[in-house]
């Protein structure tokens, strides 16, 4: 008895067989399975469940697809050359990206060109299966596997009159999906040769992004043994697959502190051009300062990895004429020793170490993504983490989930911050992004974590949180004003000049832990970065601080309130605290700026 044949295989179906099948299908009737073959059947049964419409075509389309890619960049000599072998051919040569986004079509014959444009197998044009059912892409994409989908095959009827082979594209180092490639052609013209010839092409495309990536870790490489003969020191150097580290980097570092030098490095190579460099000072989390010299390394003018040279030292605290010893961190990169804020750590590192989707809840600013990129690092420094902020989904709904539907290929750490933000069909568009991605083994499934803000209505992300068992609360940081001793040097040394040291005074400290932080630690990390423009080295004074921290209001206060209580301040700090002297520049009597004091709780210098 002969095998079903599989989605694979190409034998030339029963047109009008499958024609009746898919109008039995369509119409609620069972299908007769010897007549269709049973991966087709499956994605007839998928395509139903995504309430596909099999009588039009509507496809989400986006303007201006990411084209400087590795893979667009590999597969461009290869798509050139099989369209000149091609020429005068009726077949035309797609590439996607891993979600069934067109990324680029070459066609020879000019009447297939027109019919493809009728059906929106273009340029920005997605044809994955949730938009536009069974056909040789989405499908693919859909089995991981080379798939050919013959005439009325396809789910939707303005394609029956087409037959297209699908191969699905893989990183050949990593073993990623990274895009698809097809070829399409009349249904009257399809052979057998032609998922043969998409095999093929698929492979040469993989073997150039083999030597692709071989390039760019070669230069690497280089750049990081030229480091390695300069230095006796540690160096570590990291691309998106792999970190080296020299022998030194093993025996002076322990592992929480390579994998805190390593999230720092990373954090700082985010924002550095090729070939530039940048040093970063940080505290690991035994308690080593380190400075850290960071260089982007690219290969044909694009960034290949960093390479980083570290140098452990001692901080001078100058402030006082000793060495401070720092706190010591529960995750890279990451200071505090509130009971609040380590129960968040302890939680989100469980979840995430047990591989469990997480969401974690907490006001704007108290670091949420901070913390899902520490905990991802501490335990697999190696793997990437796309960070996709719901916020974008206002400005650019098609785009962004997109992006996120390509993250969700890879085995990666996928964070999705200010899911709130997303409306109702956004929402509904995730989880069924998220669905999809479950499917996949446990093993190779991208670790997800979302941030949301506390308070949110549950009807409007009940069904998204559903998909995550575990939600942890990080605490304001009003509610742990203890670790700001901590806080606002960890903070100094990261946003401070290059070989500068800046202090804080206990009566700026004072002022700082009096305050109620609405913006939590992201404001306080952004008004020491301001402060430090105006006091690039020694000690910063309660002079130094902005108005608003001289004053503890019981209520809101109005512009012009807020004016005048800045304008007293300033009076007051030019003044030393002299309130008659200050009341005399203010133009208003002594018994005014009294009582103002009060009113604002302005707090008066020593």
């Amino acid at each position: 008895m002969m095998a079903a044949p599989g989605a694979g295989d190409f034998i030339p179906p029963d047109a009008h067989g499958v024609a009746v099948n898919r109008l039995r299908f369509l119409t609620a009737e069972p299908a007769e399975p010897n007549k269709v073959r049973p991966p087709i059947l499956a994605s007839w049964h998928r395509s139903r469940a995504l309430n596909v419409v099999a009588d039009k075509i509507e496809l989400p389309y986006l303007r201006d697809p990411d084209l400087d890619t590795p893979l667009i960049r590999s597969a461009e000599p290869v798509l050139r050359r099989l369209h000149e072998q091609l020429a005068g051919q009726a077949v035309s040569i797609v590439l996607t990206d891993p979600t069934g986004l067109v990324l680029s079509r070459r066609t020879a014959d000019t009447g297939l060109e027109r019919h493809l444009d009728r059906v929106r197998l273009a340029p920005g044009f997605s044809y994955a299966e949730q938009f536009v059912g069974t056909n040789g892409i989405g499908t693919a994409l859909e089995a991981g596997s080379a798939t050919q989908v013959f005439g009325h095959e396809h789910y939707a009827e303005n394609l029956e009159n087409l037959a297209c082979a699908g191969v699905p594209i893989h990183d050949p180092i990593s073993g990623r999906l990274v895009g698809l490639i097809d070829l399409t052609c009349w249904r009257r013209d399809a052979e057998a040769l032609l998922l043969t010839l998409a095999k093929n092409t698929a492979d040469q495309i993989q073997r150039a992004l083999l030597t692709y990536s071989e390039m760019r870790e070669f230069a690497v490489l280089q750049a990081y043994r030229q480091t390695c003969r300069r230095t006796s020191g540690i160096v570590f150097a990291v691309t998106d697959d792999v970190v080296m580290m020299n022998d030194h980097a093993r025996a002076a570092l322990e592992p929480p502190d390579q994998a805190a030098v390593l999230a720092h490095a990373v954090e700082a190579g985010a924002t550095l051009a090729a070939g530039r460099r940048r040093s970063v000072e940080a505290v690991l989390p035994t308690g080593a300062p380190v400075r850290m010299y960071c260089q982007q390394v690219d290969s044909d003018s694009d960034l290949a990895g960093l390479v980083v040279h570290v140098k452990i030292g001692q901080r001078e605290d100058r402030s006082r004429g000793r060495h401070q010893a720092p706190d010591r961190m529960l995750l890279p990169g990451l200071v505090g020793t509130a009971p609040s804020w380590q129960r968040a750590c302890r939680e989100i590192e469980a979840a995430v170490t047990a591989g469990t989707w997480v969401a974690l809840e907490g006001e704007p600013g108290v670091g949420k993504s901070a913390l899902l990129r520490a905990v991802q690092l501490r335990r697999r420094p190696p793997q990437r983490c796309t960070v996709l902020d719901a916020n974008d989904y206002r400005r650019d709904g098609t785009t962004w989930m997109t992006a996120v539907r390509q993250a969700l290929t890879e085995k990666a750490t996928v964070v999705v911050p200010h899911i709130d933000a997303l409306d109702g069909l956004g929402s509904r568009a995730f989880c069924a992004a998220l669905q999809e991605a479950r499917r996949v083994p446990a093993a190779d499934r991208p670790q997800v974590a979302v941030t949301t803000r506390p308070g949110v209505a549950r009807e409007a992300i009940g069904q998204l949180l559903s998909f995550f068992p575990t939600t942890v609360s990080v605490p304001p940081l009003r509610l742990r004003l203890d670790d700001l001793p901590a806080l606002v040097p960890f903070f100094l040394a990261k946003v401070g000049p290059d070989g500068q040291h800046v202090s804080c005074s206990a009566e700026a400290m004072r002022l700082l832990m009096r305050y109620s932080w609405p913006g939590n630690v992201q404001q306080l990390q952004q008004l020491l970065h301001q402060v430090v423009q105006h006091r690039r080295g020694g000690s910063i004074d309660a002079k130094d601080l902005p108005p608003e921290l001289h004053s503890i209001s019981r209520r809101v206060l109005s512009t012009l309130e807020s004016m005048e209580r800045d304008a007293i301040v300033r009076s007051l700090a030019d003044t030393n605290g002299n309130k008659v002297q200050a009341a005399r520049s203010l133009g208003m009597s002594r018994a005014t700026i009294y009582r103002k004091i009060h009113e604002f709780g302005i707090i008066t210098p020593g």
